[in-house]
C-alpha cells in the first residue's frame, strides 16, 4: 500500500486531484534526494520529443530525453543502473544511481555501451523547499509509494501512472481508467 513519508528512492504518484497542474498531472516521480532542506526528484513518465543527439549532436545516441520537472529545464540530468561504469555516481537506493562523470557517459554512449534500460536522461528536475512537499502531502496532492521495480527504467511511461493507481487499489482504480481530459469523456 502507500507510505506516508517521502524518502530518497521512493515514488511520488500524482493524486487524481491535481488534474489541472500541467507540470505534475499524472506524474510518477522518483525521489533522488530528501532531507531537512527539501526534496529533489525526476518525473519518470513524461518523454519529450527529443533524443539525446537532438540536444547534444556530438553524442550519437537515440536515448529518449524526459521532462524531469519544472526546475532548471535547460539543464540535462540522468539516473542510471551502472555505477561501476560511471564514476562519481550518487546512490539513490538499491540499484539506482544519480549523475556521475558525463564525459564517461558520453564516451560509453558513442561506443554504444549503454542500453536504454540502464540510463534515463531528463531536462530539468522537480524540487520542493523545506516544508513544501509536506504541505502538498497534507493537501493530498501526492501518494508516496515504495519503488518495487527491479528496473524502474524499463517501465513504459504511457501506462506508469495508471499501473501505480491500479496497484494502490480502492477508489484509485476508478481514477486509473479516467480519461486524461475529463471533458472528452
Amino acid at each position: 500500500m502507500t507510505e506516508t513519508k517521502p524518502k530518497k528512492g521512493k515514488l511520488l504518484i500524482a493524486e487524481p486531484s491535481i488534474l489541472n497542474d500541467n507540470n505534475f498531472n499524472r506524474s510518477v516521480i522518483l525521489i533522488t534526494e530528501h532531507n531537512e532542506t527539501g526534496t529533489i526528484g525526476f518525473i519518470l513518465n513524461k518523454p519529450t520529443i527529443y533524443s539525446l543527439k537532438d540536444l547534444i549532436p556530438k553524442i550519437n545516441s537515440n536515448h529518449k530525453v524526459y521532462i524531469g520537472g519544472p526546475v532548471a529545464e535547460d539543464n540535462l540530468y540522468f539516473i542510471h543502473r551502472i555505477p561501476n561504469q560511471i564514476p562519481n555516481s550518487i546512490k539513490i537506493e538499491k540499484n539506482i544511481f544519480w549523475g556521475g562523470d558525463f564525459d564517461t557517459v558520453q564516451n560509453l554512449l558513442n561506443n554504444n555501451l549503454i542500453s536504454k534500460g540502464d540510463i534515463r536522461f531528463f531536462l530539468g528536475y522537480s524540487g520542493w523547499s523545506e516544508n513544501q512537499l509536506f504541505d502538498e502531502l497534507k493537501k493530498t496532492a501526492w501518494l508516496v509509494k515504495e519503488n518495487n521495480y527491479k528496473n524502474i527504467l524499463n517501465v513504459q511511461p504511457n501506462s506508469f501512472w495508471k499501473l501505480e493507481l491500479l496497484d494502490t487499489g480502492g477508489e484509485y482504480q476508478i481514477w486509473a481508467n479516467a480519461p486524461s481530459n475529463p471533458k472528452l469523456n
